[in-house]
């Protein structure tokens, strides 16, 4: 029984400490591309939201989104994913839709303005 307890013992610590250097790596990287501050925060709850929940990005931030980089997008994702708040959702759904957002962006951001 005692083998038991420390092998899940061992489990949870190594479970733990995997969360904890990936949030550090993703810190690390939102701080050594000072992602923050390249995206408005407007743009950061519109983009958020069309990957958390529904919604469409619009050009302007798309643009924004693009000029953060894809580096910035997918830490910024991550790091949202290992907050508790988003420990529910389906990672996978979430990493796909965050991939297709980004992706339609960099499709708007490329094509020409109709307005031009």
């Amino acid at each position: 029984m005692a083998g038991l307890g420390a092998y899940s013992l061992l489990v949870v610590l190594f479970i733990t400490s995997s969360v904890v250097i990936a949030t550090e790596e993703n810190n690390q990287i939102i701080i050594k591309n000072n992602c923050e501050a390249k995206i408005g925060m407007p743009c950061v709850w519109e983009v958020f939201k069309s990957i958390f929940k529904t919604g469409s990005v619009t050009n302007k931030c798309c643009n924004e989104l693009v000029v953060l980089g894809k580096v910035c997008h997918s830490a910024l994702v991550q790091r949202a994913l290992e907050c508790p708040n988003f420990q529910n959702l389906d990672r996978d759904t979430i990493i796909q839709k965050s991939i297709d957002t980004w992706n339609n962006c960099l499709v708007m951001t490329h094509l020409p303005s109709p307005f031009a």
